[in-house]
């Protein structure tokens, strides 16, 4: 199976592929607008955008074991009374 960003690289070098034996200038212009309006309809995000969110479910993660270990410590105080 072909992963997403070799198919994308190899889509790019069959486009500047054709570009390049093409004579009408503004392919590319036109081929990058129709890749981005494609792209905008895939709903992807940016590394950036990624790198935050896990950011942030790393806090979550973190602050859910603790309040894990609060929880069981305040059973075990209950248990034993």
């Amino acid at each position: 199976m072909i992963k997403p960003n070799e198919m994308f690289e190899e889509f790019q070098r069959n486009v500047q592929e054709l570009i390049a034996k093409s004579p009408a200038a503004d392919i590319e212009k036109n081929v990058k607008a129709f890749m981005a309006q494609g792209f905008a309809k895939m709903d992807l995000v940016t590394r950036e955008e990624l790198d935050i969110q896990r950011a942030l479910v790393d806090s979550l993660r973190e602050r859910v074991e603790t309040l894990e270990t609060a929880v069981k410590a305040l059973e075990e105080q209950l248990n034993n009374k």
